[in-house]
């Protein structure tokens, strides 16, 4: 089996459900605290890539930095892109990747996808 990876918030409830549920599946998945090593540029659209997203569809609307970004329903992918950089707490969470395949796990049966 490829290495899979989950970019991971542990404060939140469908992160560390994703996380769980892979473990019970038998999987040890790398992970990447993405709020304490941030993601740049390339990386972000490599993941948007993998996930088949543009990146106003990864961003979360509800956090405080959305509004602090300047950002609105009007913004452009670009413009999204370069506030998730950064601010990372904008980022949809948690993503699970393996090979050149990623998944959003919300739900955190998403993740299943890759594994089985």
């Amino acid at each position: 089996m490829s290495a899979v990876t989950i970019y991971h918030n542990p404060r939140c409830s469908k992160s560390r459900n994703t996380l769980t549920l892979l473990e019970e599946h038998g999987v040890s998945p790398d992970v990447i605290r993405y709020l304490d090593t941030p993601l740049d540029a390339t990386q972000l659209r490599a993941l948007l890539k993998m996930l088949g997203m543009g990146a106003r569809e990864l961003v979360r609307r509800g956090e405080a930095d959305y509004k602090q970004a300047g950002l609105s329903a009007d913004s452009t992918d670009a413009e999204v892109l370069a506030a998730m950089v950064k601010y990372p707490k904008l980022i949809q969470r948690p993503i699970v990747v393996k090979g050149d395949k990623a998944v959003l796990g919300r739900p955190p049966e998403n993740a299943l996808e890759l594994i089985g």
